[in-house]
């Protein structure tokens, strides 16, 4: 890019200042006149037609379904920290996000910081994950003791979630070498729940935390997504996938997994879930982009 052109050399907007994401969909990405657009036959809330995208303005674009993007929009994204995502409609897969290097380091250093400290920093962060999911403090400091907590409480969300909507209840059952042999609710708790980890991909993409340094969650990979997955299991997955069985059951048209990832398609964009994620994981660890940690 020419240096100065269209004022985008000295323009620059740190993260701090950026106004979250930009979901785009049904359309194709590319630089015009050394900016960038979008040009899509309509989608939800974007009109048909070509639309300026201000990238600096944005910390993260996601694509959805029926989009494409060309090697100068990933050039220019790349050339001034816009990160950009692959996503499932309504961000319920999350398929790629590119390893971009964000602009401040402050909440993954503290987040670093805290899980180092396995006996105090890291054991209180679990707890206070847990008090928010349960709605309490509660006084053991044994993460076994409370992830047994943990699972009481979920096994009484499951029974009061499927008797509200109606739906037979045998528990919670899952066979990995065989998955579609579950019964619909726990084939449809399975979709929900691979939606919500979806969203909650996004939001550690979108805040440049670690995925690998999780606080309950230990040995998987995503272990920090599963934890932020987690805090809206009892609120946003178990409903999602209770709610979905009964539409099924009424209408078996549309196969369960689709009308599950539709269901949590829509509830991610009503109750705006991976904002509150974003919100939940600069809580956890303070905002590091008020400069306090010296980035």
């Amino acid at each position: 890019m020419l240096k100065g052109r269209l004022g985008l050399e000295t323009a620059r907007i740190p993260h701090a200042d950026r106004h979250g994401l930009l979901w785009l969909s049904r359309g194709a990405l590319s630089v015009r006149d050394g900016t960038l657009e979008f040009t899509t036959a309509g989608d939800g809330d974007l009109g048909a037609g070509v639309h300026a995208i201000p990238f600096q303005g944005v910390s993260m674009l996601l694509l959805g379904p029926g989009s494409t993007v060309s090697h100068d929009a990933l050039r220019l994204c790349a050339r001034h920290g816009t990160a950009l995502a692959a996503v499932g409609m309504d961000g319920v897969r999350s398929y790629t996000a590119p390893p971009l290097i964000p602009d401040r380091s402050g909440l993954a250093r503290r987040q670093a910081r805290v899980w180092a400290d396995a006996e105090g920093a890291r054991l209180s962060i679990a707890r206070r994950m847990y008090a928010w999911r349960l709605g309490e403090v509660l006084p053991h400091r044994d993460i076994a003791v409370l992830r047994g907590i943990e699972g009481a409480r979920v096994k009484e969300t499951y029974r009061l979630q499927a008797r509200t909507f109606g739906i037979e209840w045998k528990g919670r059952r899952y066979d990995r070498a065989a998955p579609d042999s579950a019964d619909p609710p726990n084939q449809a708790l399975n979709h929900a729940a691979s939606a919500i980890e979806a969203a909650a991909a996004i939001a550690v993409s979108a805040t440049a935390t670690i995925p690998q340094l999780g606080f309950i969650h230990e040995d998987p990979g995503q272990s920090f997504v599963l934890d932020i997955a987690d805090l809206f299991r009892d609120r946003i997955t178990v409903p999602v996938a209770f709610r979905s069985v009964k539409a099924w059951r009424d209408d078996d048209r549309t196969p369960l997994e689709r009308s599950t990832r539709r269901e949590a398609g829509r509830t991610l964009r009503r109750e705006k879930v991976i904002p509150a994620m974003i919100d939940r994981i600069k809580e956890l660890f303070g905002d590091a982009d008020d400069g306090s940690d010296g980035a």
